[in-house]
């Protein structure tokens, strides 16, 4: 599973050395904040991946990552199975124009980046937790129950 570290003026996805591996991808994925355009919740990640692993692995249905090129432009996955992910669209990144990733972080990653950082870089989870107040359900009131006469007969 990816680490999401955020600072100031970036946001780092920290790869394992298995997904280097299967990503072909030499290091960690490094996003400027100012490129991140949008950034959206899904449980199935398979519906927004695009184009082909160029280079990258594919198992259809298991397995995800790399780099994928479509005329849309080149995206970055990192998808296992049909798991909760995130989707952030960038603008204007010099290499990516969608990132695609399996996360259970994707509420804390959506929550961290509405938050002003320090410059240096933390875990979205730890970021995330406690820095938005979770805001008490407002009482319901209770129903009142109406009885209705019986029809005459």
């Amino acid at each position: 599973m990816v680490t999401l570290l955020l600072d100031s003026t970036q946001l780092e996805i920290v790869l394992s050395g298995v997904e280097r591996a299967l990503a072909f991808h030499k290091g960690n994925v490094a996003i400027e904040r100012s490129t991140i355009s949008k950034v959206q919740l899904t449980d199935d990640a398979w519906t927004w991946l695009r184009g082909v692993p160029s280079p990258g692995t594919h198992v259809r249905g298991v397995l995800a990552m790399g780099t994928w090129k479509s005329a849309g432009g080149e995206d970055f996955a990192i998808i296992r199975r049909r798991r909760p992910s995130v989707v952030i669209d960038l603008h204007e990144h010099p290499d990516y124009s969608r990132i695609i990733l399996t996360t259970r972080n994707g509420l804390q990653l959506v929550q961290a980046l509405r938050l002003d950082v320090d410059t240096e870089a933390v875990d979205v989870v730890e970021l995330a937790t406690g820095a938005i107040p979770v805001l008490p359900a407002p009482a319901k009131k209770p129903r009142s129950v109406r009885t209705r006469p019986a029809p005459a007969v």
